[in-house]
């Protein structure tokens, strides 16, 4: 990667850089060392050319949460450019880099990258290391890359991933190198989840996902039918979860160590208080109430507990599913890229931009998402390829095959 131009969102620490999370909680904080990408990024002498904007702690769907900036989508400046990682998607999609790296807790790379029309990549949890990303919540936190063809994104992985003793979630399992593009799919089976074809799915979505799936069976791949029978519960699960791990993960900005420290303060408490009502947005306030609420004495067993026993029978879906198939094609995303302020008001319609991509976080699949195609208005549309566990080679592969059959039309301008 000599004299590759590489981005990073800003919740990834590059030693003697400020790293902020897009919060005022940590605005001049200047990282100590550098996370296990920036060092292997470094080691293969890529250059890193800065920080990308992001939603407060990787907390949305739109990069609207960001305490300083506001992203737009370089294919339409009055929409976003998805979340959390709006900032590298879009960085990536206009060409500011040539690859980006992102994180994905519940849909944060593949949403943007759907909605900026690059190739945004998911790998299996514990692929790549998450020492030195900020944590957001650290059973589904995974770093990926975000580029502009399906080749880098293989490129960038055999980097970025392996084994980090740093990292005790870190997995033994080593990236694949990068493969030939093959010329057919034949012998392959990709199930199509009816759970992901629902009412509320925008008909533009869904013409450009099932065209795109023609495509993949014009080249000889079989296809067929299954059903994920418990995605119904997936933003339910997740906005349990997620801010669980998120209330713990968070508590360590107190004012005290480091960050933001509000000095008008007379007592502890105070410290607490005001300095946390102060740094925090109002999304990032809003996931650790309701994080610290189902971590509560007396409401522990009656939501946090059944979360995960609901997260296990999503996981027991995905082992059931690739029993009878090799790949699962999907939509990424429900809808087309929305305009500024869309959904501000509404953090129901804001959580559900991600109802097709928290499933795969849940059960530490790998995914991908690929453009395949434009709205009526010009704005890029997502297909998302899932595959088990360590089969990013094969997942890949066919995303290639496909990206050599529909060449999408990157962004020029």
């Amino acid at each position: 990667m000599a004299g590759v131009p590489v981005a990073l969102k800003d919740n990834i620490q590059v030693k003697g850089v400020e790293t902020t999370c897009a919060s005022k909680i940590l605005k001049g904080q200047i990282a100590a060392y550098d996370a296990t990408v920036t060092e292997r990024l470094k080691g293969a002498d890529a250059i890193l050319m800065g920080k990308c904007n992001l939603d407060e702690f990787a907390m949305g769907s739109s990069t609207e949460n960001s305490a300083f900036q506001k992203t737009t989508n370089p294919w339409d400046a009055a929409c976003v450019p998805g979340g959390s990682s709006g900032g590298s998607a879009a960085a990536a999609a206009a060409r500011f880099c040539s690859f980006s790296l992102g994180s994905d807790t519940g849909g944060s790379i593949r949403q943007p990258a759907a909605f900026c029309g690059t190739v945004g990549l998911k790998p299996t949890y514990g692929l790549v290391s998450r020492f030195g990303l900020v944590a957001f919540a650290s059973s589904l936190d995974q770093i990926g890359p975000f580029t502009r063809t399906v080749e880098d994104a293989e490129l960038a992985l055999s980097v970025i991933g392996g084994h980090d003793p740093k990292d005790t979630t870190s997995a033994t399992n080593e990236p694949a190198p990068v493969s030939q593009t093959p010329k057919d799919l034949k012998g392959l089976r990709i199930g199509l989840p009816r759970e992901y074809f629902i009412d509320g799915l925008d008909p533009e979505v869904e013409k450009a996902v099932r065209a795109a799936v023609d495509v993949l069976k014009s080249m000889g791949a079989e296809i067929k039918e299954i059903s994920l029978p418990h995605t119904k519960y997936a933003i339910a699960t997740y906005y349990i979860i997620a801010p669980s791990e998120a209330s713990s993960n968070l508590a360590r900005f107190d004012g005290i160590r480091y960050g933001y420290s509000d000095k008008g303060a007379t007592n502890l408490q105070e410290v607490y208080e005001l300095t946390r009502g102060a740094g925090f947005g109002p999304e990032v306030k809003r996931r650790i109430m309701l994080g610290t609420y189902a971590l509560s004495s007396g409401y522990y067993d009656a939501y946090y507990s059944k979360a995960q026993r609901v997260r296990t029978l999503m996981a027991d879906d995905f082992k059931n599913a690739f029993k009878e198939v090799d790949l699962i094609a999907a939509p990424t995303t429900p809808t087309p890229p929305f305009r500024f302020g869309e959904k501000t008001n509404d953090p129901i319609a804001m959580y559900l931009s991600d109802i097709f991509t928290i499933p795969s976080n849940m059960a530490g699949n790998a995914s991908v998402s690929i453009p395949c195609g434009t709205s009526a208005k010009g704005m890029p549309l997502g297909l998302q390829l899932i595959a088990d566990v360590f089969q990013e080679k094969r997942m890949l592969s066919v995303a290639k095959a496909y990206e050599a059959a529909k060449p999408f039309a990157l962004l020029e301008k």
